[in-house]
């Protein structure tokens, strides 16, 4: 797809006015409702599907579904990271209402982080067509690794903050408590970091480890740098409230891991395949249609599957709790008599 300097500038500028407008209506912190975060959640999804039909219409059908692939995709890797936005508001004992604006930061923080990997990627590939062979294998890989760790009875129960977020905190030093919304704050004549801000800076440099296996795989589903971004873009900007919307869901995706390891190995296998066929080879490769109905067929039956896994789960130890219960009331009559 051709994309001048143009639509790239007023991409750019409509994007900022929608953070704008939303950091505007959210600018005071709260705790932030089930009907608010389902509100804005529907809305930042029907925009992604306007600018998708937009593509549609006045650009390319190609454009157009390899721009909703990508964002399902990034959709669903997204939800993931989740999981680990809720490790690190627990690890910094985040407020409740000051939860919406350490989100909103951090999401920002990582848009601008991704776009760099964007751009880094796009020139790697314009010079080096071998790198999707780099790209599939670490998909592939990757969706070994996740499938590796959904089968560990092991599970993750706090964050650990990396080497740069250590590094700023012991430069600048954080205070020990929050300060509203405040970033910084001056501490006997020196200028610390409040926990505020150190929570945004995980948020968003966090997301830069999840950049490695979402990035590659967006490149499996196009190679046009206006597309991967955009996608990325509003994947990311309605994760905000998409956390508030199904944070008490997320413990029941129990098999979320196991579809996103099929999703990325099979971006993988896309990815080897099309370096192969750039090389000479004569191998099919797979349409843009074909990969939107795998990515939204897995994440379905994903779903279904978690939701009854889940619900037998809660039958299980709601009986196994009565059961208890009884033996206990047993043990009572029986002391009694």
């Amino acid at each position: 797809m051709d994309v001048s300097m143009t639509l790239w500038a007023l991409t750019i500028l409509g994007l900022s006015a929608l953070i704008a407008v939303d950091f505007f209506i959210g600018r005071k912190p709260h705790d932030v409702s089930i009907k608010e975060a389902g509100i804005w959640t529907v809305v930042w999804i029907v925009l992604a599907a306007l600018f998708g039909v937009g593509l549609l219409v006045f650009g390319e059908s190609q454009a157009s579904g390899e721009f909703f692939a990508g964002f399902i995709t990034e959709k669903s890797l997204s939800v993931d990271n989740l999981f680990v936005f809720v490790l690190i508001m627990a690890k910094f004992s985040v407020p409740s209402h000051l939860q919406q604006r350490v989100l909103l930061i951090g999401v920002l923080i990582a848009l601008v982080l991704r776009a760099i990997f964007i751009a880094a990627g796009a020139a790697i590939i314009a010079s080096f067509s071998w790198v999707f062979y780099l790209f599939g294998a670490f998909l592939i890989y990757t969706a070994w690794k996740l499938i590796q760790e959904a089968r560990s009875d092991e599970e993750e129960e706090e964050f650990e903050e990396n080497r740069l977020l250590k590094s700023i905190e012991k430069k600048f030093g954080v205070a020990d408590k929050y300060h509203g919304t405040k970033l910084f704050i001056r501490n006997n004549g020196k200028r610390v970091l409040t926990p505020l801000m150190v929570v945004m800076l995980a948020i968003g440099t966090t997301d830069v480890l999840f950049a490695l296996d979402s990035i590659p795989a967006i490149f499996g589903l196009t190679q046009d740098p206006y597309i991967v971004f955009t996608a990325n873009a509003f994947a990311l900007m309605g994760l905000r409230q998409l956390y508030f919307l199904i944070g008490g869901l997320l413990r029941k995706l129990v098999h979320l891991s196991y579809g996103l390891s099929v999703i990325l190995g099979f971006i993988g296998v896309k990815l080897v395949l099309h370096a192969m066929h750039e090389s000479g080879v004569h191998v099919p490769e797979i349409s843009i249609p074909f990969s939107l109905a795998v990515i939204c067929g897995v994440l379905v039956v994903t779903t279904i599957t978690s939701l009854i896994a889940s619900r037998k789960q809660a039958e299980r130890e709601a009986a196994e709790a009565g059961q208890a219960a009884g033996d206990d009331r047993a043990e009572k009559d029986s002391i009694d008599a």
